[in-house]
């Protein structure tokens, strides 16, 4: 799967990116993507199989992912589903 990342309109240089479903969640998958020296992680489900909704992001400090990250991905998800 090839990760194109626009920031400010203009595509980021090669982002390196990796996609990984959250074990214990309601179908949560995490992106992860290193630019340069930083990596970013951003939470989201799939609709459908083409899309990917991208609820939230954040820095990761710890090996675990935050409890209240997955929540909140969990939250935006239930919530986008009965705005359908």
């Amino acid at each position: 799967m090839a990760c194109l990342f626009l920031l400010e309109g203009r595509a980021l240089s090669r982002p390196q990116c990796y996609f990984k479903k959250l074990v214990h969640t309601d179908d949560i998958w995490e992106v992860r993507v290193d630019v340069g020296r930083n990596t970013f992680r951003l939470l989201g489900f799939f609709e459908g199989q083409a899309l990917i909704v991208l609820t939230n992001t954040f820095q990761k400090k710890t090996q675990q992912t935050p409890p209240a990250e997955i929540r909140l991905a969990e939250e935006r998800k239930a919530d986008h589903i009965r705005r359908r």
